[in-house]
Parts: structure tokens; C-alpha cells; sequence
């Protein structure tokens, strides 16, 4: 993980097992705290060549963190896992640029979403741009890689969730809309296509953003973030 955000993410939440410092880096808060964490949880800290943290990302700042793989969920977890009662899922139907993803999750794990879901075809990995972009929220969201969207819908469904879409075409805004009690899964598109169509056919409720400006839309986090603070939260955790 690249970067002192990422870096100190990892070291918080147990999943680095070495932390790398360009020679000669500036003491700074920032860095101060990752290493004060580094040495209360034990992770090593090595001194490296800006050469050596080059190979591991482009953009790192002067730290990188080495951490151990993280634990992919799947669609059958769906069925087992011990969602609470009020309960929010965040879907992401062929969200495909690893920032967006990145970003998507910070809102998600901010908000206190329960789990993550994505395509594992044509859509963003888990990449270190996209934990950098994510400050580290997918170090600490579950996230689950599905073959199908539609599928986990309806096992979310199963599982006592009311599936909200969110769609630029729908009739009703989120001001006009309730939001369902209880568990929720939020599902928001690509940027390009929006909802496919079956996952829109899979969806209890279908609600948009009401745009008051010029631009015709918000980016995929963006829209996510605004329909969790507006739409999801305000109805459960007031």
C-alpha cells in the first residue's frame, strides 16, 4: 500500500507486515503517526532507496506498506454473513476505474456500510491506487467479488435487504421517495451505461439525484455519498 494514509490504514488494521521509508524523508505529523502505530502493533519499519519503493508504486510519497492479502468474499457468503438489522450494502454494478472504486468505498465504510459488492469481470480490482484513492476504507470494508449482480441481489434479498437503485431515469428523487426500513443495498452504476438492465429489473426501488445546475450528473462516488447522507442515513440513524 502506497502512501502514509494507506500505510497507517494498514498498520491499524493488522494486515501490514513491513513498512518502507525512502532515506532522507522528512519528519512530518503524518509520518510520525505511522510510525508510532508501527512500533505499538511491532510491524517493522525499513529504510529503502526511493528506487526500491518506485518498484512497488508509482506514486507513493515516500512510504510503502507490504501487508498481507486480504480475505475475498464471495455470492454464497451472502447467505451467511451476520448482517445486523439495519444493515447497508453498498453495490457497485461495473464500476471500472480503480480511483472510483477507491472513492466509492470511503463513502460506503464511512457511512458504516456492512459490505462491499462488486463484478469480477469489467469492473475495478483492488489495486494499491484504488486503497490510496479509498484512504484505506478497503482495508477495512468486506467486500465481495461477484460473477453476478443480479444473482446477489436476489440473495441479498434473501436475506431480508430492499434493494435501492440508484438511476439518473427514475421517476422519483430521493426527496420523493422513501427509504425502506431495515436492511438496505444500495446499487449505483457505471458512469457511462448507469444500471444495467437487469440489475434495474432486480432493484425494490429506483430513485435519482435532482440536478439544480449545468452539469448533468455527479460521478459514481460522488452520487453514492449523496445518497447515503441524504437518503439512507437520515432515515435509520438520526
Amino acid at each position: 500500500m502506497a502512501g502514509r494514509r494507506a500505510a497507517l490504514e494498514a498498520v491499524r488494521t493488522g494486515r501490514a507486515h513491513e513498512v518502507l521509508v525512502a532515506r532522507g524523508s522528512r519528519s512530518t505529523p503524518a509520518l510520525r503517526d505511522l510510525l508510532d502505530a508501527a512500533a505499538e502493533r511491532r510491524v517493522p519499519v525499513r529504510e529503502a532507496s526511493r528506487r526500491e519503493l518506485d518498484g512497488f508504486a508509482r506514486d507513493h510519497h515516500g512510504v510503502v506498506a507490504l501487508v498481507e492479502a486480504t480475505a475475498e468474499l464471495g455470492e454464497r457468503d451472502l447467505a451467511s454473513w451476520p448482517f445486523g438489522g439495519d444493515d447497508i450494502v453498498v453495490v457497485l454494478d461495473g464500476i471500472t476505474d480503480p480511483q472510483n472504486l477507491g472513492a466509492a468505498a470511503r463513502a460506503a465504510e464511512a457511512a458504516g456500510a456492512a459490505m462491499l459488492i462488486t463484478r469480477i469481470r469489467r469492473a475495478a480490482a483492488v489495486t494499491p491506487a484504488a486503497v490510496k484513492a479509498s484512504a484505506g476504507a478497503l482495508l477495512h470494508l468486506p467486500h465481495a467479488r461477484v460473477a453476478n449482480i443480479g444473482r446477489a441481489l436476489e440473495r441479498l434479498k434473501d436475506a431480508g435487504f430492499s434493494v435501492v437503485g440508484l438511476d439518473e431515469r427514475a421517476e422519483g428523487t430521493v426527496y420523493e421517495r422513501p427509504c425502506p426500513p431495515g436492511r438496505v443495498a444500495v446499487v449505483v452504476g457505471s458512469e457511462g451505461e448507469g444500471l444495467a438492465r437487469l440489475t434495474r429489473e432486480a432493484c425494490d426501488t429506483l430513485v435519482r439525484l435532482p440536478m439544480h445546475g449545468r452539469v448533468a450528473s455527479l460521478n459514481a462516488a460522488a452520487s453514492l455519498a449523496a445518497v447515503l447522507y441524504a437518503y439512507v442515513l437520515p432515515s435509520r440513524r438520526s
